[in-house]
């Protein structure tokens, strides 16, 4: 797998307003896994509030898009930033990459088939014959992690992350839906791998 450097995760953010089409239904799938030391009532002791504390690799203005998405996901489950009177510590962790994928006739014979072949995959159908037409899509690869930790003694509370692949080119809006799936059922989400469906918000012409 490749990774993309924090520069281009921005960049692909930034492209956003820049997107054009009509509205889509689409479906992100995120595989999650969370692990909770907070009690059911967490939600009910307000205000619930959080600091965000970045890494050194975050210390930069083109995490700031990230942040921000990651705070209307935190919003939405009823934590409030408050930098002076936080009681979570809040890390979070973003990745983009790709995965390269073979053409599953790629070791066929020339002779096989005629020389020519089929191959589908998720989302995308190709052509593969003897001079190897049309390789297969690579999968792109975009997981996000948040972890909360008690402000006074510093215990990890809250830990969960989202991952998902798909061979289509990623919408930036994609981090914002992991960070919400990654949330799913906070405070004391299902135990254990799962998958959590979010449609990807409609992108206006």
């Amino acid at each position: 797998m490749t990774t993309l450097p924090w520069k281009k995760i921005a960049a692909l953010l930034g492209m956003a307003a820049l997107l054009a089409g009509c509205a889509t239904h689409r479906v992100v799938e995120g595989d999650v896994r969370s692990f909770s030391q907070l009690p059911a009532t967490a939600t009910a002791q307000q205000p619930m509030t959080y600091r965000i504390e970045r890494l050194p690799s975050q210390q930069m203005p083109s995490f700031d898009p990230i942040a921000a998405l990651a705070e209307q996901a935190l919003a939405r489950v009823g934590l409030q930033r408050d930098d002076e009177r936080a009681q979570w510590v809040v890390q979070l962790g973003v990745q983009a990459g790709y995965t390269p994928r073979r053409d599953p006739f790629y070791d066929s014979p020339p002779w096989a088939f005629g020389g020519w072949g089929w191959y589908g995959g998720r989302g995308g159908w190709g052509m593969h014959g003897m001079w190897r037409l049309g390789e297969p899509a690579p999968l792109h690869r975009r997981a996000v992690s948040i972890v909360m930790r008690d402000a006074r003694t510093q215990a990890v509370v809250y830990e969960t992350s989202a991952v998902h692949e798909d061979v289509w080119v990623s919408d930036p809006a994609v981090y914002g839906v992991l960070f919400e799936a990654a949330l799913n059922g906070f405070p004391q989400p299902p135990q254990g791998p799962r998958q959590v469906r979010i449609p990807l918000p409609a992108t206006q012409p």
